[in-house]
């Protein structure tokens, strides 16, 4: 499966930055048969999808569909963005599974830069 990135995507994502999470991020995306052209703005797409989870009126599926804009299959962007989630705010999984997403916008300690 081939993950295209285009050059916009580090226009909406913070700066990607080489860590462990980072290189793990990396690792799983391509054990799981995912392919990528530039590591930095794969690295920069997953590391926006937690900021954008918390925006007023987003959930999982908008998230996913605006990976998808990136050039990127509506299945593999929703796979992208659970892995990107697992990985960079891991905290919001059990939010986005029970349904309190939104009490997490009261604790912006869980999504990092905020």
């Amino acid at each position: 499966m081939a993950v295209a990135m285009l050059a916009t995507t580090a226009t909406l994502a913070a700066p990607a930055r080489a860590d462990a999470t980072t290189d793990a991020f990396l690792d799983i995306l391509g054990n799981a048969g995912v392919t990528y052209a530039d590591p930095a703005a794969t690295t920069s797409l997953g590391e926006a999808v937690c900021p954008m989870l918390v925006q007023p009126g987003k959930s999982f599926a908008s998230v996913a569909s605006a990976v998808g804009d990136n050039g990127i299959s509506p299945d593999m962007a929703a796979f992208f963005t659970g892995i990107a989630i697992s990985m960079y705010c891991p905290s919001m999984m059990s939010s986005l599974a029970n349904g309190s997403l939104l009490d997490s916008l009261q604790n912006p300690g869980l999504v990092p830069g905020r």
